[in-house]
């Protein structure tokens, strides 16, 4: 194996990792923020009022995008498993 197929097998996991994480990260980020933005107004810090929110958020989208999840790390492995015969020496 090359160093030039380990850096392109290290940047498609990367790649896919980052696309696999973004749904639930950005719905967390936003979930926070629209709280934050709302106990500041109102004067209201309450721990479990931004826990809980970003709780059933993120439960929501982890559910919601499971087949898309599933998908991806499926044609991930796939290749990974077609390149195995390449990176004998």
């Amino acid at each position: 194996m090359t160093l030039e197929y380990a850096v392109d097998l290290l940047s498609t996991l990367l790649q896919t990792g980052l696309i696999l994480v973004t749904p639930i990260l950005g719905t967390a980020i936003g979930i926070g923020v629209s709280i934050s933005l709302i106990q500041s107004i109102t004067s209201i810090q309450e721990q479990t009022l931004t826990f809980v929110p970003k709780l059933v958020a993120v439960s929501m989208m982890i559910v919601f995008s499971a087949h898309f999840m599933l998908t991806k790390m499926t044609e991930y492995a796939v290749s990974i498993f077609e390149k195995i015969p390449q990176m004998a020496p």
